[in-house]
């Protein structure tokens, strides 16, 4: 019980809970959001979204760069910070600019999602990641 109102952690502890996160989001962002939009990029190329006027394809190839494979080297811990700073640019103008009149209920999953590619790129992937293994 003492454990639980303790704020010590272990060096194992705060890397599980690197691999956790990592893997929870990555895995969350590529397969519910990135996945459907590479498979569809035909159909969505002329339409998608562009916040920023860059363009509907460049805008929409931006976003499955950032939702499908920075997505997936989160989850691997594989150039980690760097695929971290790509989806907090990425969560900071979907929330910013694309939702920016929209209520915070609307933003809130954005904001989830910024938060914890955020911690990633403050903390590191941690010791159970592909950057540890080659010492990055």
């Amino acid at each position: 019980m003492k454990k639980l109102f303790s704020t010590n952690y272990t060096d194992a502890a705060f890397n599980f809970g690197m691999l956790l996160l990592r893997a929870g989001f990555g895995f969350l962002l590529f397969f519910n959001h990135g996945l459907g939009k590479l498979q569809s990029f035909d159909q969505r190329k002329d339409s998608f979204a562009d916040p920023l006027g860059i363009g509907h394809t460049p805008s929409l190839l931006f976003t499955i760069f950032a939702e499908v494979f920075c997505a997936l080297l989160i989850v691997f811990g594989l150039l980690s910070r760097l695929a971290a700073l790509a989806l907090v640019i990425f969560f900071g103008v979907l929330i910013l600019v694309y939702h920016k009149h929209d209520p915070l209920k609307q933003k809130e999953m954005a904001i989830l999602f910024l938060l914890a590619f955020l911690a990633i790129l403050f903390c590191g992937p941690g010791k159970w990641s592909i950057d540890k293994l080659i010492g990055k």
